[in-house]
């Protein structure tokens, strides 16, 4: 594992990329750079192979300073219990002189940052006024809810240093002159600045190569083949140079770790199938067993069982009679009774009668 982080870098190579970026910036600088700082930022841009699952923040530690003696540096200082805003930065004023830190420009207790720098534009004043930020480790936490996301967003976001160290100054010059890389699980590329225009072609070589192998050996991946595939330097205003590629032979190394991956896979897969197997079987014999010893247990019935008689079932009576219907009369259409048959012959008869009557002489 130690053998795949390292990296062989051609030094030549990477000397010849830093002096053509610094020609370059010379050319480009103009009449108003005459009145302002015209040191521009040098950057290592990595390209990883694959994307990373966790995010983190690497530090590293840089044989040259990256950063020109004109950067403010702010400090910020825990409250000290019984003491005023005032008392604690003097207090803290005079611990750096006792240990010989020069490098600090201004000191804020955290008591003042709450207060005096709560509005939206004082905090953006503070961003623009310092170029780096310091912070006691015993307060680093509480800082990002007063700071806002600005600082984040611009990376100035407070470094955290021990002010109780025996060697304090050493580690400020440390902290301030050494670099961070921001490994973001979002994407395959991350920066950290390396150095500035106004050093040497060699140091700016020397802190690449620090930048590199710190890099390689730090961030956190669990795969085994190859991390870095492109490695570039570019300025602010620059094209991205190259001065690392990765060789294509390492395509296999992947591949065969993602062979490796599926048969591993596959062998559990299959092993996971043939132990339910087994226990499918047990339980199915198991069950079969249980079957035959109560097949066993039983005792057979000799007494035969009588069936009881059935009752012929009685005919019920039928409760309703049927009604018979009388023949309704015939109604005329007026509403008149039809005479009858019976009705008609009698008035024949009566009618022949009185026609048979003798006549009285």
């Amino acid at each position: 594992m130690a053998e795949e982080r390292k990296l062989a870098l051609d030094r030549s190579q990477v000397k010849k990329a830093v002096q053509a970026l610094q020609a370059f910036l010379k050319t480009k600088s103009t009449s108003d750079s005459l009145f302002l700082d015209d040191t521009q930022q040098i950057s290592v841009l990595f390209t990883l192979w694959k994307i990373p699952k966790e995010a983190q923040t690497i530090r590293i530690p840089l044989p040259h300073g990256q950063r020109p003696d004109t950067d403010e540096v702010c400090l910020f200082t825990r409250d000290e219990p019984k003491m005023t805003s005032e008392q604690t930065q003097r207090f803290y004023k005079k611990l750096l002189e006792e240990r010989g830190v020069k490098t600090i420009t201004e000191i804020i207790p955290y008591k003042t940052l709450r207060t005096e720098y709560k509005p939206f534009e004082a905090k953006r004043r503070l961003l623009g006024n310092f170029d780096v930020f310091l912070s006691d480790d015993r307060i680093r936490r509480l800082l990002p809810s007063q700071l806002g996301k600005h600082f984040f967003e611009r990376k100035k976001e407070p470094l955290s240093v021990n002010l109780r160290s025996k060697h304090l100054a050493r580690d400020i010059e440390r902290v301030i002159q050494g670099t961070f890389l921001k490994v973001t699980n979002k994407g395959c590329c991350c920066m950290a600045r390396v150095g500035h225009s106004g050093m040497t072609a060699d140091e700016v070589t020397e802190n690449i190569e620090a930048a590199v192998q710190t890099a390689v050996a730090k961030i956190r991946t669990k795969d085994k083949g190859p991390l870095m595939k492109l490695i570039h330097i570019k300025s602010q205003t620059s094209a991205a140079l190259p001065i690392y590629t990765s060789d294509l032979n390492h395509l296999a190394v992947l591949k065969e770790a993602a062979k490796k991956k599926e048969e591993a896979a596959a062998k559990k897969r299959a092993k996971k199938n043939k132990t339910a197997d087994i226990k499918q079987t047990d339980t199915t014999a198991e069950g079969e067993e249980k079957k035959v010893e109560e097949d066993d247990e039983e005792i057979p019935q000799l007494v035969p069982i009588a069936t009881p008689s059935k009752k012929p079932k009685l005919e019920k009576s039928s409760k309703k009679k049927q009604l018979v219907k009388s023949p309704k009369p015939a109604v005329g259409k007026k509403g008149k009774t039809a005479p009858n048959k019976l009705s008609k012959k009698a008035g024949k008869t009566d009618s022949k009668v009185k026609r048979k009557v003798p006549k009285v002489k």
